[in-house]
């Protein structure tokens, strides 16, 4: 089976992603831009007729203008560009403003809507859009036009991260002069700021959705068009978290298809039980030995459960065992578990009793998640199971590894079903990686809450997620942190009054806030979740009853960032009785265990924990407890005290409990390390020995000052593209880590870099960008479908139509009169089903033309003669034309009976 046919019930779906510029790129006082849409149906069987409308909207969600279209999809990936003038139906300017673009969208047999009686474009598609027999997809995404006052925000410096705090370390690591300052300085609190005083929290920022070798991902880059066939890929579960840390995620999880254990998307019934059992625990094994290894990262191994026809994928995060509803022709169970086939009721019930939790993936706003014929129904159990709900995702077949990845998809409408719907869940944004680019795709993170001090284990992370202490965020580089009266979102607690939610926000790459809304919605109403305000501080005395709150921030690049809800009962009455609590610690040395036993006449809300007055974290479900690494403590005798809250923000504090620290001497012998390089153009090699008294932890290397390059295992090198270096002299530098964090820096190597000075007149010649600078036929340019590129995720397709049919593709450029070498390459590959030997039914010929089109030379023709498996580099010596402006143009003619098509990537020409 090829590759691209691996996983039909798992992703035969119709989906639509709709990318809008936030703001113009155009020149000053121009407010056009494209919008680009993308329609996907893999595996379907026949052409599919894609209705789409397009709406403008203002701030007031009234429809300012619309646009109608039909594209024709079969197989592949149809990427359309709609150009907007920036200005209203009647050519008028537009008002300074945010706005909104929406995109809706349906999939219609092409041979039904034929059928159909003839009509404009528009009565056609509003015609099919009225018709709910098959999935309609809506996206959303905002866009500034002129200029937009920025509201007012609170004051927030931001919680710490994993990076800042290990920045902070390193800092102080380098200017204690003695193991004891140093452990003095690494055990204080961090400066208090106003804003972030009181929430005493780290971010960790990953990845909470993505699969390897062990279902249907793990898919090499250069060949990575869609889902692999089940266990055929090249990557598994090790390869995944090492590729995340190294592009800086703190946390990934791998979640595979639960059913692919037997090898096969459909039922293996030669499958051993044995083996896909011992398979699932093999990847248990390899996310702790991972962790084991890696402090300060956090591999996560799960499954995704379910199929998208008729049912809904969600991840289960902690299960340690594999649950599955296939047998073998032995009646054997391919699982450990037995759990029915989309009877999510029962699911949750197991999940429940087995302390599992788990997340919504992708989900739609009809269809899905089915609980008695409803979708997102509700029930007790699966309230406590699930914890999350994904509000994005980028492509799951992307094979972009630059975070530039323009086709993502946005579910918010279907996690507000969920919410309303009664489920406490907050929201998360992954990436869904098939291929492996694991965390690579795009910006977009989730952020989980980690206790500031509390160790960066899978029990403290699980904890986290429990209670909801998530962000989902589009920037790896800002947070949302919303609270009411003194609680944190994922909270839950009675209010009486009034209620103050504040929207707090931070980036440390320099954006601002353009936009700020607070929704409110009830849960178990199954109704609409409303715009509450629009104000970063908002105080509202809500309604006796129940509600819940979340603040969704755009920043001023059009990133968006959705907080986790919080919860709130309002009530009339007033409790003024405090909880009772005690507190209790375990452990001397290594990770302790703070703890606590409260009660309340009404219920606790949380239960903070106070080392020498110094807040160290917040639980906010029994059992009351929390890790903490005594590393962050001196050698000495210290004070804990525990403060438990209910939901009136009555506060019991217990006696003080007196314990000990007594870690060991620390290591204090900074590594030795020297450096050399090799090369003077192109790709140069910079290496370093390295040698520690206990063992070096990483090497990053300096050019000129600046961090190049990080490695994290003997031997030490890496490599670098010297063309991103000037022609002259550099200094090569490398520091040496170890796992105490002391730091060896080597003394500085001189090298020189020579490059030859070229010129590449090709825009966009992977056509990662789309159809940008080139001039093609309909469809020519595409990513997905059965063919891939040869790298990255677009290619030029030419032809494979099996009928009479003409595709033509250039670009226009200008060779330099200057120039003394010009240099044109391509990669080729044809693929066809004519089976001669002898006959060119099939053609594509490479062309020069002047300016107005008139044919200057053929250089070259290529057949279904030429068919072959692999891309092929094609070069041409265009040194002849320099001075000249040329088209670069590309001719396909198919005849009318057997498929040939004629794969171009790549494509340079180098002046020199």
């Amino acid at each position: 089976m090829d590759a691209a046919y691996a996983s039909i019930p798992d992703h035969h779906e119709f989906d639509a992603s709709l990318h809008v510029p936030y703001r113009s790129d155009a020149k000053a006082g121009a407010e056009s831009r494209y919008f680009t849409m993308e329609f996907e149906y893999p595996y379907v069987t026949k052409e599919q007729s894609i209705t789409w409308r397009l709406e403008l909207l203002g701030a007031d969600g009234r429809v300012i203008d619309h646009w109608y279209g039909v594209e024709k999809l079969f197989k592949k990936t149809v990427t359309t560009q709609f150009f907007w003038s920036g200005r209203g139906p009647r050519g008028e300017a537009l008002k300074d403003g945010i706005y909104q673009v929406r995109l809706t969208a349906k999939a219609t047999d092409t041979v039904a809507l034929q059928a159909a009686p003839v009509a404009d474009v528009a009565t056609l598609v509003e015609r099919a859009l009225a018709k709910h027999d098959t999935e309609i997809i809506t996206q959303s995404w905002p866009l500034q036009v002129g200029s937009v006052a920025a509201p007012k925000m609170p004051g927030f410096a931001g919680l710490p991260t994993k990076a800042s705090k290990a920045l902070s370390t390193a800092s102080t690591t380098s200017t204690a002069s003695t193991a004891a300052s140093r452990q003095t300085v690494a055990g204080a609190a961090p400066p208090p700021v106003a804003a972030t005083a009181s929430l005493p929290y780290t971010v960790y920022y990953g990845n909470l959705h993505s699969q390897t070798n062990h279902s249907d991902g793990g898919g090499e880059l250069t060949s990575c068009v869609g889902a692999q066939n089940p266990q055929s890929a090249a990557y598994g579960p090790t390869d995944a978290y090492q590729y995340a840390l190294n592009k800086g995620l703190d946390f990934l999880m791998t979640s595979e298809h639960n059913h692919m254990y037997d090898g096969s998307d459909s039922t293996n019934t030669s499958a051993n039980p044995a083996t896909a059992k011992n398979l699932y625990q093999s990847g248990l094994a390899a996310a702790t030995s991972f962790n084991s290894s890696h402090a300060g990262f956090l591999g996560i191994y799960g499954m995704e459960w379910g199929v998208i026809n008729n049912g809904g994928h969600m991840n289960i995060f902690n299960s340690n065992e594999l649950l599955g509803w296939e047998y073998n022709s032995s009646n054997q169970l391919i699982a450990d578990t037995f759990t029915t086939k989309n009877d999510y009721a029962g699911l949750y019930t197991l999940m429940r009793q087995r302390g599992w939790i788990g997340q919504f993936n992708h989900p739609s706003t009809s269809g899905q998640f089915l609980v008695n014929s409803t979708p997102f129904g509700f029930t007790a159990d699966g309230d406590q199971a699930m914890v999350a709900c994904e509000v994005l995702n980028t492509s799951a077949f992307s094979t972009n590894t630059t975070e530039t990845e323009t086709s993502r998809s946005t579910y918010e409408g279907a996690c507000n079903k969920a919410l309303e719907a009664g489920f406490h869940v907050a929201f998360t944004t992954d990436q869904d990686n098939h291929c492996a680019n694991w965390g690579a795709s795009y910006t977009n993170r989730t952020g989980v809450l980690l206790p500031t001090g509390a160790a960066f284990n899978t029990a403290n992370f699980i904890d986290a997620l429990k209670a909801r202490r998530i962000f989902a965020s589009m920037d790896k580089t800002s947070q949302i942190v919303l609270t009411a009266n003194g609680h944190v979102m994922g909270e839950r607690f009675t209010n009486s009054g009034t209620l103050t939610l504040v929207s707090n926000f931070a980036s440390t790459s320099g954006r601002t806030a353009s936009t700020v809304v607070i929704y409110e919605g009830v849960p178990g109403r199954n109704g609409t979740v409303t715009q509450l305000s629009s104000t970063a501080t908002t105080t509202i005395t809500p309604t006796v009853g129940e509600h819940f709150y979340y603040a969704k921030i755009t920043q001023d690049d059009g990133n968006i960032l959705w907080s986790a809800p919080i919860w709130v009962t309002q009530s009339n009455s007033v409790d003024t009785t405090p909880p009772t609590v005690s507190a209790g610690e375990s452990g001397s040395s290594g990770t302790i265990t703070l703890s606590a036993s409260a009660t309340d006449n009404v219920g606790v809300s949380k239960v903070e924990f106070y080392v020498d007055s110094a807040l160290k974290g917040t639980v906010t479900s029994s059992p009351y407890s929390m890790t903490l690494n005594s590393t962050s403590l001196t050698n000495a005798s210290h004070s804990l005290v525990a403060k438990a809250y209910d939901a009136a923000n009555n506060v019991g504090t217990s006696s003080a409990v007196s314990f000990t620290i007594n870690n060991p001497t620390s290591d204090t012998t900074p590594p030795t390390v020297s450096v050399s390089e090799s090369g003077s153009s192109g790709t140069i090699t910079l290496s370093a020995t390295a040698t520690d008294n206990v063992g070096v932890s990483k090497v990053e290397f300096y050019v000129d000052g600046t961090l190049k390059a990080t490695s994290t295992a003997s031997p030490y090198s890496t490599t670098l593209n010297s063309t991103t270096l000037s022609n002259g002299s550099h200094s090569l530098t490398a520091k040496a880590y170890d796992a105490a964090n002391n730091i060896g820096t080597s003394s500085a190597l001189s090298f020189t870099v020579n490059n030859t000075t070229s010129t590449q007149l090709i825009t966009n010649g992977g056509f990662e960008s789309g159809t940008s600078s080139w001039t093609a036929s309909s469809g020519v340019i595409s990513t997905g479908g059965s063919e891939a590129s040869r790298t990255g995720s677009y290619k030029a397709w030419l032809n494979g139509y099996g009928s009479t049919h003409t595709d033509t593709l250039y670009q226009q450029v200008t060779i330099p009169a200057a120039a003394t070498a010009a240099s044109l390459s391509f990669w080729l590959k044809v693929t066809s089903d004519e089976t001669t030997t002898t006959q060119a039914y099939d053609t594509l010929k490479l062309q020069i033309q002047n300016s107005s089109g008139t044919v200057l030379a053929t250089l070259a023709t290529y057949s279904n003669l030429n068919k072959g498996t692999a891309y092929v580099n094609k070069t041409f010596d265009l040194t002849s034309y320099k001075g000249q402006t040329i088209r670069v143009y590309f001719v396909g003619v198919e005849g009318s009976v057997t498929a040939t098509s004629f794969l171009i990537d790549d494509v340079s020409l180098i002046a020199q």
